[in-house]
């Protein structure tokens, strides 16, 4: 089974920057994009810290307020906590379980779609594509640009899993272009009569 990915992530970032706010987790993991590439939204790093409170795996170091900012509770790492980051890490680095990916079920169903309709949404898949890739790539030679410091800057290793999901991106897009080029040409063509064709317009 699965490492549960914010789970661990929230812990990790708990054991590197302890004693720590809640509110400086979820800015870290922002800073690595983990909203963008492991899907933690920012409620859910506070969800999680309840559950790894909850569970014995982190506890309360102290509740204070400075100014006028409001009251922050701060959080450290237990044994158990250290004991279980070890395992559920080692778990994630063997972990060899091809995500499944969502788009494979529309592809299955294209018959069913009019042909202009999937040709427009390969072409805009295209371009979302190309734009991500512009985005992830800068935000990598940002992050190395920097001392790698988790201290004061976004840790370098970020930039490793950032690239891995734009490698993804990669992987994607050259799929879309590749598939569209065999639309286009005629090559793939799955709307001819024996397929059934699109669904009447109603």
């Amino acid at each position: 089974m699965a490492v549960p990915t914010t789970r661990l992530l929230v812990l990790a970032v708990v054991r590197m920057l302890q004693p720590v706010h809640g509110y400086d987790v979820r800015r870290e993991l922002l800073s690595w994009q983990a909203d963008d590439w492991a899907n933690v939204k920012p409620g859910s790093v506070y969800g999680a810290l309840k559950t790894l409170q909850r569970d014995g795996l982190i506890s309360v170091e102290g509740v204070g307020q400075e100014r006028a900012r409001p009251e922050r509770t701060t959080y450290r790492l237990t044994a158990e906590g250290e004991k279980q980051f070890g395992e559920m890490l080692r778990e994630a680095l063997y972990d060899t379980d091809s995500p499944k990916h969502p788009y494979v079920a529309p592809v299955a169903l294209f018959p069913s779609a009019p042909r202009d309709e999937v040709i427009a949404a390969l072409r805009a898949r295209i371009l979302k594509f190309e734009s991500d890739l512009v985005r992830y790539d800068r935000e990598e030679q940002r992050i190395l640009a920097g001392s790698g410091d988790p201290r004061d800057t976004i840790p370098h290793h970020a930039a490793d899993g950032i690239r891995l999901t734009s490698d993804h991106i990669r992987a994607d897009l050259e799929w879309s272009r590749r598939t569209l080029a065999r639309i286009e040409s005629g090559e793939l063509d799955v709307w001819s009569d024996t397929w059934g064709g699109p669904p009447p317009v109603r």
